[in-house]
């Protein structure tokens, strides 16, 4: 809905006076804002710790990047996501979206992700892909392989374009990998889905791999379930003593 008035805005923005565009885009920039804080208060209110594993909203999700830094002007390229309650995968409730970047990528970013110069320059801005996704995620877990990655860039450009703080509980795969095979020193999502035999076609596209990647957390969290872990609490407590006894 916003977004739809954003647009409208633009197409009439050559019959509108300066004036009149900075208030509709400023209450634009508001609603945003408005909705995102409602968001964090659900956080606030969530108990996500003690839900049974099988219950819990997950949403499982990859950024393509132009880089590591984002803070050194590495930008977001696309965002893709998948929603999951418990270890069931909603393969019909997806998010995918490319973003306008500033600074063309360098070829080989482009060759690794399959995107375009044209269609990154054509791409919604960040702003409202940000927004967009916001709305989807509500206040789920996310969940990302390497997710310091995409904490870092998630944080940055939130703060670059909402000017609020990143407040959702952001889960690594890993979480759950190191107690279901702790034997295994798995690492790269490539190294994760030929163990689990997940079937990989498509790499470096953010909506692949985040389907990619709800698998490898699905397969994960019935092994949990089937060690006795019920609940988020459960994983963190024995990871905690894990840490305590090798120190």
């Amino acid at each position: 809905m916003i977004n739809n008035m954003v647009q409208l805005v633009k197409q009439l923005s050559s019959r509108l006076s300066p004036n009149v565009y900075t208030s509709l885009q400023q209450q634009s920039d508001a609603a945003r804002l408005s909705h995102l804080r409602q968001i964090q208060r659900e956080l606030k209110q969530e108990d996500v710790l003690d839900r049974p594993l099988s219950e819990l909203p997950f949403i499982i999700f990859d950024l393509e990047t132009s880089g590591f830094y984002p803070d050194k002007g590495d930008c977001i390229l696309s965002i893709g996501a998948v929603k999951m309650k418990g270890s069931e995968i909603i393969t019909e409730d997806v998010f995918y979206s490319t973003v306008k970047c500033s600074k063309t990528p360098s070829d080989e970013i482009l060759a690794l992700t399959g995107l375009t110069a044209e269609e990154l320059h054509e791409a919604p801005a960040l702003v409202d892909v940000l927004s967009d996704f916001y709305q989807f995620i509500g206040h789920s877990t996310l969940v990302a392989h390497h997710a310091s990655h995409e904490k870092k860039f998630m944080s940055h450009a939130t703060w670059q374009t909402l000017r609020t703080t990143f407040q959702h509980r952001i889960i690594d795969t890993s979480f759950l990998t190191k107690i279901v095979v702790p034997e295994n020193h798995l690492v790269t999502l490539d190294e994760c889905c030929a163990y689990y035999d997940i079937p990989v076609q498509i790499r470096h596209h953010a909506l692949e791999d985040a389907l990619i990647t709800a698998q490898l957390w699905q397969r994960n969290i019935r092994l949990a379930r089937e060690k006795g872990f019920e609940s988020l609490r459960d994983v963190y407590s024995y990871l905690a003593k894990g840490r305590t006894a090798q120190s």
